[in-house]
């Protein structure tokens, strides 16, 4: 299990996802144009930094995102500090919980970041636990939070709640 400074709890790697919320992007009554594009505020941005201090000593080998842009640009800063670049994918957008789901299971075995929405995370959180996987921590998504997933044998086994770092 990872630490949420990123040091293996264990003393050995540790494969895992992390899957994260995007950061604060303000209200989206107050965003004029399309909503897919609504950026993060200045809070949001704080907290795509402090994501970093967060997870910069993770194994992460790829970093994926959301094509909305908050989920971009909660990322970016973490995929520039590890030197990665940010994969834009549809299967981590809003509404996209079965295709997240299926993403999920494809990269289990390779350290990642994923940044999707919170309507994709509980309903990938109740599959995950339907499939046998144990959710460690109080069911909430605020933004800039992360889930950690486990994997053990191929498949998703845990799940801990990492809140956004403050």
């Amino acid at each position: 299990m990872l630490a949420p400074d990123g040091d293996a709890r264990t003393g050995g790697t540790t494969l895992t996802l992390l899957l994260i919320r995007h950061a604060e992007a303000g209200d989206s009554r107050d965003w004029a144009g399309d909503d897919k594009l609504r950026p993060l505020s200045p809070i949001g941005k704080d907290q795509a930094m402090r994501l970093v201090a967060l997870w910069r000593n993770t194994p992460v080998k790829r970093v994926l995102s959301s094509p909305h842009t908050r989920c971009v640009e909660t990322v970016e800063p973490l995929a520039a500090a590890l030197g990665l670049e940010v994969e834009v994918v549809e299967a981590l957008a809003e509404g996209n919980a079965p295709q997240a789901l299926e993403l999920i299971h494809e990269l289990v075995g390779e350290d990642a970041a994923l940044c999707t929405h919170g309507d994709v995370i509980p309903d990938v959180l109740q599959h995950l636990e339907e499939e046998g996987a144990h959710i460690l921590s109080e069911w909430k998504w605020r933004k800039a939070s992360t889930w950690v997933l486990e994997p053990e044998d191929g498949t998703i086994t845990r799940a801990h709640y990492v809140p956004r770092p403050v």
